[in-house]
């Protein structure tokens, strides 16, 4: 009676929890095997493996892989590297630090949505924006960031949002350092470089699994930067696999082809997943 109790308790939300996220997946998978066009709602013929076949040998499909991943790993090297140094910045005591890691921290609550305008009307315009006010200022023409660099404009935007939290997490890990360790390298002679590679850096190494881990699920969700900056162009130049099923899915409005597509990064979701979860398991070992 004691153990059937709590799980009496817990079964409702569990129970809804387990069906909030099974039916969406099993209407994904039932549509992925049929054809379903929202111009023909009411023909719905078995489609076997052809609408896998057709998002697969979709012209953008592979430039979208490429520039998923290229996306992923710029970003995520990108914070990491960039979350390293400004954690170390802004551990150390200076005057004011309590509001510079509030500032820090602001750009990983900014919505997605607001991020790109953000950065599409304000930085990156070619006419008005500060990037652009800067290039004048050096006597260089400003450049058209969405239509020269697109991909990269959409890095810069992603990174800029997540670069916050993987400062949080590193400023966190690093009140856990040992001072008395690191001050005792410095006094038998250690430099600088040296007790960062040899103390610091080892100490950081379980919260930078994490973060890349984390980073990695999400960002290959990736979708409203896209949507309101580039609109995956020009071409496909900055097209992912989120964007590319919501083209299949809302322009072409073929669900049966944006279901396989969506039951293809879910499989490619999990098995970063699980590949990540096994690399920091090792590490935390």
């Amino acid at each position: 009676m004691n153990r059937l109790l709590p799980r009496a308790l817990m079964a409702p939300a569990v129970i809804a929890l387990f069906l909030w996220m099974i039916v969406p997946l099993l209407m994904t998978l039932y549509f992925s095997f049929v054809n379903y066009n929202l111009m023909q709602p009411g023909e719905r013929t078995f489609a076997g493996i052809d609408n896998f076949q057709y998002f697969v040998t979709d012209p953008d499909f592979w430039p979208a892989v490429g520039n998923t991943l290229l996306l992923i790993g710029s970003v995520v090297v990108g914070t990491v590297v960039l979350g390293v140094l400004l954690a170390l910045l802004v551990n150390e005591p200076f005057p004011g630090r309590g509001i510079v890691r509030v500032l820090l921290i602001s750009p990983f609550f900014v919505m997605p949505a607001v991020n790109a305008l953000l950065w599409k009307h304000m930085m990156m315009n070619p006419i008005y924006g500060i990037l652009a006010d800067l290039w004048r200022l050096f006597g260089a023409q400003p450049v058209d960031w969405l239509t020269d660099w697109p991909l990269l404009s959409v890095i810069v935007m992603v990174g800029w949002q997540w670069l916050p939290f993987a400062c949080l997490i590193f400023i966190t890990a690093l009140q856990s350092l040992d001072r008395e360790q690191m001050e005792a390298a410095r006094m038998d002679g250690a430099s600088a470089t040296q007790r960062f590679f040899y103390l610091t850096l080892p100490h950081l190494g379980r919260p930078m699994g994490v973060v890349v881990m984390i980073e990695m699920i999400f960002l290959l969700s990736v979708f409203a930067e896209i949507a309101i900056t580039t609109n995956g162009g020009p071409g496909n130049a900055s097209t992912n696999l989120t964007y590319l099923i919501f083209k299949q899915s809302l322009m072409n409005f073929d669900v049966g082809v944006a279901s396989a597509g969506a039951l293809f990064a879910v499989i490619l979701a999990n098995i970063v997943a699980a590949f990540l979860i096994r690399i920091i398991g090792k590490n935390l070992d």
